[in-house]
């Protein structure tokens, strides 16, 4: 029996799926997939290509309806939400898509602001404000305010789409392939921003990633899709010392995995 105390001290499913199932025609994504999220953690979603894992990502965020099963995204259930709650919902969490997705006929400054015009009833000068306050917390220079996107380099796009995410204060955080196509040093640089931004808003993350340096620098726990559902969830140095999979085995016990792990304990 857990005592109350006990109880208080386990962590807070933020996200919690449990029998999911998605299909594209025939085409079988998922089947009887479960998957939390806790409150605090960085999750790292890993699988092999083609898997699902962007898809997995739209389900959890409500752009893609699932066949059946249940997800609930901050307490709430995204199949049976109400307006008012899914506002809520939406107000509370945030979303990272790959490349940033900025409106490429507005300028960073007013990509930032979208969320704050839709959700916020704010003063033109407190908004410029908040946005470019989101725009240094995601390390960008002021100067990169009034550019456009096509204007910016790819890391700088993913900045901005991050200040985008940032905008509402969210106490979730959607990332999908934050660190794809940039070079080994931006994404570094970007590992290091995520883990500190979650650390000191107090953020929960749940991060589609295929880059093994990122799993080792700044995930908690990595759960893996294989065969249409969750087929384990762990610590990085768990799966790669206890591979249950013939995918976790190769990912994570490659030539590959065997050198970040080693740069990751300094061996």
């Amino acid at each position: 029996m857990v005592t109350p105390v006990a109880a208080a001290a386990l962590p807070k499913p933020v996200v919690q799926v449990r029998g999911l199932s998605k299909r594209f025609g025939r085409h079988v994504v998922f089947d009887g997939l479960d998957l939390d999220v806790w409150e605090g953690e960085i999750l790292g979603l890993v699988g092999a290509s083609g898997t699902g894992k962007s898809v997995l990502l739209r389900c959890l965020i409500g752009l893609e309806g699932v066949a059946s099963g249940r997800i609930e995204i901050l307490g709430a259930d995204v199949a049976v939400m109400r307006m008012g709650e899914r506002t809520a919902t939406e107000r509370r969490s945030g979303v990272l898509f790959q490349d940033g997705a900025l409106f490429g006929a507005l300028s960073v400054l007013q990509n930032i602001q979208v969320p704050m015009r839709e959700h916020l009833d704010l003063a033109e000068p407190l908004m410029e404000e908040l946005a470019r306050l989101k725009l240094s917390m995601v390390g960008l220079p002021a100067d990169a305010a009034h550019k456009h996107p096509s204007e910016l380099s790819g890391g700088m796009r993913k900045r901005a789409g991050l200040a985008r995410a940032l905008a509402l204060d969210p106490e979730l955080l959607f990332l999908d392939e934050p660190t794809a196509g940039l070079d080994p040093i931006s994404a570094a640089g970007f590992d290091r921003m995520i883990r500190g931004l979650q650390r000191t808003l107090g953020l929960t993350v749940c991060m589609v990633t295929h880059d093994l340096d990122s799993l080792f620098a700044v995930c908690d726990r990595v759960a893996v899709l294989a065969d249409h559902r969750i087929v384990r969830t762990g610590r990085p140095k768990e799966l790669q010392s206890a591979p249950n999979h013939p995918w976790i085995r190769d990912y994570f016990c490659g030539q590959r995995g065997r050198a970040v792990m080693q740069g990751a304990t300094g061996d």
